[in-house]
């Protein structure tokens, strides 16, 4: 309640403070000259240019144009010069005199048009480009309303795959630039915010940023050498003003999520009817055995008729309407020799589950400043602090994902003396398995989450020569982050009847210097652009967690975790790491036609071994744009035609710690009812060990056609890692199985192509369209000496789910095929497999029977304008990938403990039904269950997903001007607003997993957190 009070006053002093500022705005325009008029695109054209600036030069007095143009701008004086400028074009400048409407003309200008591109360490013009660079706006990126970057990042670059993979504001996505190259390696990019490597990327305030480069190939990666091998992604947050004087903006939005379907289970009638056709078959499967007695007598759950009192819809009662908010203020600021940048967020997201939450409060501060010719300085920190209920999402044990389909349906939330219900409270024999009900799991389990970070840096620029800086700069990011959990004495199957307390705290430094010359000049023909630097980076980090069990009641949960009767062991930890770098780049271009790029880094790193501390990492690119040749001069309809190639190699350091060396391992034992310390060697040293390698070919055109109206982009890439981190077995007499060593290699092929275009422009109405795919083939090249099979996990049913088999994919899927079901004709043949009628025939070995990578990704995103409405519409596609729906296991072939899905009663074989695929039904407590993971689990998980619809207004400068604001726009929008799926898929959403960051837990899940469908009001205002 508190809260709730103090947000409402929050909000009313807030809102007064705008009132006030736009009526001290609208008090300036009072005095003054007013000025209006149209800016258009080009010479002799009725195209109007929406967004372009219009300022009083010397002063922040301006404005933008609306959809169709117009401006209106009050001026001190007839002295006044009026600037128009606009992206791409040539900026106009004008004295106002007598005049008071302005009808401007902008002219296309070819040095505007080459937009400088962020390259790691420097800049780069895009028209020099020889690497594979993608640019994400921050329009594109916030298009519709996002929680997190990698949210906004979805679908908007080829060759990127982001798997959101759950609905819960505190879920972990998933990012493959370029397929998956790695086994025991990270595969996540390398994130560099504003120069800085950033961990924990999910977190960041998306509001914050300006503009993202994805580096996809070695030419553009090669700069951040062992570290850039799963590609890199750069992101530049707001600073200050652009132009002289004072902004102040606000951007907030309400959302509604909600559940946008339910799984078909069973409700309480067709739950009983499957009890007791499980009992019928008892003697089938246990011919010698007394068949249980079917009743239902119990008074809590069933009338005197026998009739359950009670039909709970679980998913309904587990799930919930969630409300979540977002508002962004800032504040920018721009004078002669300075400026700066001032952003406040607040953002509490609400899970479609109950109690499920993320609250973040996140604070940035950018200043820069040219105190002298010779210098400039500036200083970025971060702040961010966010703390929510977690969401478990890992495992296969009775979380609330899984109870509140697998929660017989008889059972009510709470009876009415209040006690919560459970599986276990039913007198009937029927011996289900000890479900929690997940109400009861979500609203009394405490799954806290405290998480503060403190990132920025701080650097100086030495502009040395026209052309030659010198920069030197200190960057870090310090997170601090708390685990609080608190597990009942009362829920069965997870605590009870103990209860459980867990504290974990954990802490990180990382921090980096580094120091490069820039170099850009140009001499006639010849262009140059060149980095040469150094670079030492270095991260610790420190755990200490404790636990306990044995408590006697609920009051004090972890808040007085000494109260247990059943401490834990406390443990605690040391990591650290360090590098030192050396890296260079230059850039070469002759007469804008013949491009040359040459990349090297060399680092040197803790974390291998004492013979192989440093590596090389070189590339080079080339490039030719064709469009300046004489050959083409003639051919008006291409404005630019590029092709351009590069090779090179990059490493991937993401491995755990001390792997090289003979480590020791400590702990306690009991000896005579005595706790003793004991120690012992874990690992065989290996000094030489080192990173894996990509190397890696591209090959890719760039075209632009009818003054940039339409425009293609194609590549071709093939990488190739070896080296990779692999267990290699040694003899038994080492008293070890194995040693982690350089051995195997996998491949990965593909295309990418990018179509974007605008088929219409003119005044009123406008159409920009892009369409994106990706094609990659993923394929195990070699696995150590003998390229043995090897079995990774995830394990569950039937051990690992998962192969690495020379040849296939990553990520294929292990197990059975199932060839049907036991006919009562086959009765001899299945006898000798030990099975009978009804039961599942499956093939006597296990195969491959899916993978759960992707062949095709893409998107195909459409943006209309009509006068002041925008309106997006943003569909993604998924082709060639499989599913392993672990949850058949339990809510399919093991009937009888649990609810199930509908069809288990409605399609299993039976006398008259014998053609089916679905086992017949039997009781798994009394007759046993045949389960085994086979290709009947396995879905198509091709999908087409509309992600998302947003329709906007922008209001039109005679409007603002009466409340002295420079532009506002009110929007609405729907997230996750249809999906199309294959029949055969029978979960929540086909972009799911289980497993957490496990590498091959991609598409495998035993339950899954649903995806809400989203509803948004939102609105964004500057003055």
């Amino acid at each position: 309640m508190k809260e709730t009070k103090m947000y409402k006053r929050w909000k009313f002093y807030f809102l007064g403070f705008v009132i006030l500022l736009a009526t001290q705005a609208n008090a300036t325009t009072m005095q003054g000259i007013l000025l209006s008029g149209q800016v258009f695109e080009g010479i002799g054209t009725d195209i109007t240019l929406a967004g372009a600036s219009v300022s009083e030069k010397g002063t922040g007095n301006g404005t933008i144009t609306d959809a169709q143009g117009r401006f209106q701008l009050t001026v001190a004086n007839e002295e006044a010069v009026l600037v128009f400028s606009y992206i791409g074009m040539q900026p106009q400048e004008i004295t106002v005199g007598k005049q008071r409407t302005f009808n401007i003309n902008l002219q296309s200008d070819d040095e505007a048009l080459e937009e400088v591109v962020v390259t790691g360490y420097g800049t780069q013009r895009k028209s020099d480009l020889t690497g594979s660079v993608a640019v994400v706006s921050s329009k594109e990126l916030l298009n519709v309303p996002a929680n997190n970057m990698l949210q906004g990042l979805k679908g908007k670059v080829s060759g990127v795959n982001v798997f959101l993979n759950s609905g819960s504001p505190t879920g972990s996505p998933r990012v493959l630039i370029r397929g998956l190259g790695t086994i025991n390696s990270s595969s996540n990019p390398l994130y560099v915010v504003d120069g800085v490597v950033m961990e924990n990327i999910q977190f960041l305030n998306p509001n914050d940023i300006e503009r993202m480069e994805v580096l996809k190939d070695a030419s553009s990666t090669a700069i951040y050498g062992a570290r850039g091998a799963n590609g890199v992604i750069l992101v530049t947050t707001k600073r200050g003003a652009p132009t002289e004087g004072l902004v102040i903006g606000y951007d907030g939005f309400v959302s509604m999520g909600v559940l946008p379907k339910k799984l078909d289970v069973l409700n309480s009638a067709e739950f009983l009817e499957v009890i007791e056709r499980g009992f019928q078959n008892y003697s089938k499967y246990n011919p010698s055995g007394t068949p249980p007695v079917f009743t239902k007598s119990d008074p809590r759950l069933f009338d005197a008729q026998g009739n359950p009192l009670y039909d709970t819809d679980w998913q309904e009662e587990a799930t919930r309407t969630a409300i979540s908010h977002n508002h962004q203020l800032s504040v920018l600021g721009k004078s002669e020799k300075s400026s700066f940048g001032a952003f406040m967020n607040y953002n509490k997201t609400e899970g479609i589950m109950l109690n499920n939450w993320l609250e973040r409060i996140n604070g940035k501060l950018a200043y820069d400043a040219n105190p002298k010719k010779w210098l400039s300085l500036g200083t970025n920190i971060l702040v961010n602090y966010n703390r929510g209920n977690e969401f478990e999402e890992e495992g296969g044990h009775q979380m609330p994902r899984r109870s509140m389909l697998e929660m017989p349906s008889i059972f009510p939330v709470k009876f009415p003396d209040g006690t919560w219900a459970h599986s276990g409270m039913i007198s009937d024999a029927y011996s289900l398995e000890a479900i929690p009900n997940p109400v009861h799991v979500l609203t009394t389990q405490d799954r806290f989450r405290k998480r503060t970070q403190i990132f920025g840096n701080t650097y100086a620029t030495f502009h040395i020569l026209p052309g030659l800086d010198l920069r030197t700069q200190f960057g870090f990011d310090k997170q601090d982050n708390l685990i609080q959990n608190y597990d009942p004495t009362d829920l069965i199957n997870i605590s009870a009847p103990l209860g459980y307390a867990y504290i974990e705290n954990q802490h990180s430094f990382y921090w980096q210097e580094e120091t490069y010359l820039n170099y850009n000049k140009e001499f006639g023909d010849h262009r140059i652009n060149g980095v040469l630097g150094l670079s030492w980076q270095e991260r610790t980090a420190e755990t200490d967690a404790i636990s306990a069990r044995g408590f006697s009641d609920n009051f004090f949960r972890f808040n007085s975790i000494q109260a247990a009767s059943q401490p834990g062991a406390p443990t605690s930890s040391y990591d650290r790491w360090s590098m030192n770098s050396y890296f260079l780049r230059g850039s070469y271009s002759y007469k804008s036609k013949y491009l040359l790029t040459f990349t090297g880094r060399v680092d040197g790193s803790s974390r291998f071994g004492a013979n192989n501390k440093y590596g090389i990492f070189p590339s080079v690119g080339l490039g030719w744009v064709l469009s300046q040749e004489r050959f083409l001069a003639d051919m008006e309809a291409i404005d630019e035609l590029k092709l351009r190639s590069s090779y090179g190699i990059t490493g991937n350091t993401e491995i755990p710690t001390y792997q090289s060396l003979g480590t020791i391992s400590s702990e306690t034992t009991l000896i005579n009812g005595t706790r003793v310390s004991q120690s012992y060697i874990n690992r065989l040293p290996n000094p030489n060990l080192e990173w894996e390698k990509t190397k890696q070919f591209d090959i890719g055109m760039d075209l632009s056609l009818f003054n940039r109206r339409l425009s293609f982009g194609f590549d071709y890439y093939h990488k190739l890692t070896t080296d990779l981190l692999l267990d290699r077995p040694v003899p038994t007499s080492t008293g070890f199985a194995a040693v982690r060593d350089n051995i195997g290699s996998v491949s990965n092929r593909g295309i990418e192509v990018l179509i974007s275009g605008s088929p219409v422009k003119s005044t009123d109405f406008s159409w920009e369209t892009t369409l994106n795919f990706n094609y990659n083939k993923n394929k195990i090249e070699a696995l150590g000496a003998n390229d043995e099979d090897i079995f990774p996990g995830p394990n569950w049913v039937s051990g690992s789910q998962t192969i690495l088999r020379v040849g296939e994919s990553l990520s294929s899927f292990w197990g059975y095929r199932r060839l049907g079901t036991w006919s009562t004709a086959e009765a001899a043949d299945a006898a000798k497999v030990g099975a009978i009628p009804g039961e599942a025939k499956r093939s006597s070995e296990r195969t491959i029977i899916g993978k759960g990578l992707p062949d095709w990704t893409g998107s195909f995103i459409n943006n209309f304008r009509y006068k002041n409405f925008d309106l997006s519409v943003d569909l993604q596609f998924v082709f060639g990938v499989d599913i392993l729906q672990q949850f058949f296991h339990s809510m399919e072939d093991r009937t009888g403990y649990s609810n199930g899905f509908r069809w288990t009663l409605t399609d299993s074989w039976t006398e008259e039904n014998q053609n089916t695929m679905i086992q017949q039904i039997r009781n798994g407590p009394y007759s046993g269950q045949n389960s085994e993971v086979d290709d009947h689990w396995v879905a198509n998980g091709s999908y087409l997903r509309v992600n998302a619809i947003s329709l906007g207004y922008n209001f039109g400068n005679t409007q603002l001007s009466k409340i002295g604001l420079k532009n506002w726009r009110i929007y609405a929008s729907v997230q996750n607003a249809f999906l199309v799926t294959s029949d055969s898929f029978k979960g929540y959403d086909p972009e799911a997993t289980s497993w957490g960051t496990n590498q091959w837990g991609q598409n495998i899940y035993f339950h899954q957190y649903p995806r809400p469908r989203t509803f948004t009001l939102g609105t964004s205002f500057q003055f």
